[in-house]
């Protein structure tokens, strides 16, 4: 009897246990994929888009620029949120209080929906890494007490009997083992990138605040 024979056979349990993992590991290679894709052209597109923002003549030469190299559009919100600051009038609350206080809450509420983009899919790995070997275990365990519940009702159990069922119900601990290593891998992984593009997105919109307050000092009609 081979493991997909062992697994048709199972019980509710035991098939339950093998769709979660599938469930489990196409999920995990999905957001694998994906952020990938978006990893890689943001760690390339950020320290780009920053040097194309501080190589424009003016603000809304930035502006226009900035699209052509932002795929993502990682930068681009920080830039646009900063320069609608003054469509904020003076009868709302978020249009009050100076200067340096309105642009920090309006680039911080930009980086937050930025970040957001870029850690969307950790909670999952992260809940596919710890959790999968546990979905296996389950699997295996449920597995070898239905075999040997089997093999009691039939009648004497000899070591040649009990090693082909649990060895098939040992199949689910080392499925939930391949689950859960390559999101375990790929949460490690992906979270030392953000980090790095995080500090960069930080300290782009920390020295925009900083053009903006002195852009505004030097020319308070603005």
């Amino acid at each position: 009897m081979d493991g997909l024979q062992w697994l048709r056979q199972g019980d509710v349990v035991t098939q339950a246990s093998a769709l979660l993992l599938l469930a489990m590991s196409v999920a995990s290679w999905v957001v694998i994929f994906w952020k990938l894709r978006l990893l890689r052209r943001a760690h390339a597109d950020v320290p780009r888009s920053a040097a194309a923002f501080w190589q424009a003549p003016s603000l809304a030469a930035a502006l226009e620029r900035l699209p052509a190299f932002d795929r993502e559009t990682l930068v681009l919100p920080l830039v646009r949120a900063a320069l609608q600051l003054e469509q904020l009038g003076p009868t709302t609350l978020a249009g009050r209080g100076g200067l340096s206080q309105r642009l920090t809450r309006v680039l911080r509420d930009a980086l937050h929906g930025v970040l957001g983009r870029l850690q969307f899919g950790q909670v999952l790995l992260a809940t596919v890494g710890s959790t999968a070997p546990f979905v296996g275990l389950l699997g295996t365990v449920w597995g070898i007490y239905h075999a040997l519940t089997a093999m009691a009702g039939a009648g004497q159990i000899t070591i040649e009997r009990i090693a082909g069922p649990v060895g098939e119900a040992l199949i689910m601990t080392a499925a939930g083992l391949v689950v859960a290593i390559p999101a375990v891998l790929a949460y490690n992984w992906f979270g030392r990138v953000i980090g790095g593009i995080e500090a960069d997105l930080e300290g782009f919109a920390r020295d925009l605040r900083e053009l903006l307050i002195d852009t505004h000092a030097v020319d308070p009609g603005r």
